[in-house]
């Protein structure tokens, strides 16, 4: 099996495999055997809407099958949930179909998968099926322009794990901001979300002389303004979900008379917040906040429509790589960039943190250190950036970006700062052709807690 070597080590991560070497190794002996095999990737959607991803695998036999299997069902896991489909169609690999579709199955190891991303998202069933190449064509819509004019009393909200943020804007400039702590991944009333939301834009609107628009932001896939899966809604049951969350904010903006009212992916959100503060395009935008979100501007400075879940996909291809506590998968992102990778390097670090403590009060606790120069504080933040820079190098392989933007509360203080400064180190030891066409983009601290709820408010067209 490929086993990469790492010039930089994650400090309190040692065994970590980064999918970028790995996916690298893997395509040396690719390029370096005669007998290797074209594959095409199609992930597609119930209307059409289709992206293919070209690569090559090695010759289907016995000696190469293990690690052609993890190439194609971890690549084939990060394209699901970059970009966004109910149905895989593969050209060139029939032999790895048949294995997908068990794996992609009701009683598979990706079961979450089959239902998250099938029936919850798309309203289907999630199909794995073989194609010929010249079936396999990218079909896409038209992409949306990336931002509107601020024009306009506005209100913008952010709806995270661990707080709500809310802002209030006129003409492009913010005049109240805040954010208010909150615990909705557990609630099992949807009573408790919309009273928290409702609460959040009163307090908001009482700073404006009237309300023209109303953006928000948060995690999950959001389609016509409505929440089809979201972490914040997790406590909910299937039922009152579908009667009570999948209306709450059609609901909410009918208390608004109506005004526009736009609800996005928290990540598209962030990529937004960075295009507006740096007045550029091509952004990576990710918030390391109580889980991993993500949006991307294209070149063209425009919304792909890509559901860029990065918390899902992996980056860590180790065979004992930490579980996600949701999806049950293991080495994937969110536990590498956020409150849950705090958590989860505590330990590791020596830090005497009480363990009974939520994830925000532990992340506080760590900042609380890192603000005292606890060595051991540092090491969980370079450890994170260790991580992230090889992660960066893995997301570039599929995302055309120039700017890299990191937002959310586990970027703030002194913290952050060392996470980026790791995250630079690695590209520049490690991927010295690709460190200087990406630019770090750092904005102040109030833009990293609360630019997603400015950006939102951009969302709705007058």
């Amino acid at each position: 099996m490929i086993s990469p070597s790492l010039t930089c080590v994650p400090k309190l991560d040692p065994n970590f495999v980064p999918a970028a070497l790995w996916n690298r190794a893997y395509q040396k002996s690719v390029e370096s055997s005669p007998e290797s095999l074209p594959l095409r990737i199609a992930i597609a959607r119930p209307n059409g809407t289709t992206w293919t991803y070209d690569t090559k695998i090695l010759p289907d036999t016995t000696a190469h099958a293990a690690a052609t299997w993890l190439y194609c069902e971890r690549l084939i896991k990060f394209l699901l949930w970059a970009w966004g489909g109910s149905r895989v169609r593969i050209a060139g690999a029939p032999h790895i179909v048949a294995q997908l579709q068990q794996t992609y199955s009701a009683n598979g190891a990706r079961s979450f998968d089959y239902e998250f991303i099938g029936t919850a998202c798309f309203g289907e069933a999630f199909q794995v099926e073989a194609a010929a190449f010249d079936e396999l064509r990218t079909s896409t819509p038209v992409a949306n322009d990336s931002k509107n004019p601020l024009k306009g009393n506005r209100i913008g909200f952010d709806l995270g794990g661990s707080d709500r943020k809310c802002a209030a804007m006129i003409d492009g400039e913010v005049v109240f901001s805040e954010e208010i702590k909150w615990n909705p991944y557990f609630e099992s009333d949807p009573e408790y979300h919309r009273a928290g939301i409702a609460h959040s834009l009163q307090r908001a609107a009482a700073h404006l002389p009237h309300v023209d628009a109303i953006g928000g932001s948060a995690a999950g896939i959001y389609i016509d303004n409505e929440p089809r899966v979201g972490s914040l809604f997790r406590g909910v049951s299937p039922a009152d979900f579908d009667r009570r969350v999948r209306s709450i904010f059609k609901d909410l903006q009918a208390g608004w008379n109506d005004v526009p009212f736009e609800v996005a992916n928290d990540g598209d959100v962030t990529a937004i917040a960075g295009s507006m503060a740096i007045n550029d395009s091509a952004v990576l935008g990710i918030a390391m906040g109580t889980s991993l979100a993500a949006g991307f501007i294209n070149p063209d400075n425009r919304v792909t429509g890509w559901i860029n879940e990065l918390a899902f996909c992996p980056v860590d291809y180790r065979s004992d790589a930490p579980a996600d506590e949701w999806s049950g998968d293991i080495g994937c992102g969110v536990q590498y960039f956020s409150q849950q990778a705090v958590g989860r390097l505590i330990p590791a670090s020596g830090l005497e943190v009480d363990q009974t403590l939520g994830l925000p009060e532990k992340l506080e606790a760590v900042q609380a250190r890192m603000k005292e120069g606890d060595e051991r504080a540092a090491a969980i933040y370079e450890t994170i950036g260790t991580c992230l820079g090889y992660s960066i190098a893995h997301y570039r392989d599929f995302y055309e970006f120039r700017n890299l933007l990191v937002l959310g509360r586990v970027s703030s203080g002194a913290g952050g700062d060392m996470v980026l400064a790791e995250t630079r180190r690695v590209l520049d030891l490690e991927f010295p052709e690709l460190s200087p066409k990406i630019t770090f983009q750092t904005p102040d601290e109030k833009t990293k807690r609360h630019g997603q709820a400015i950006a939102a408010a951009s969302l709705p067209q007058l």
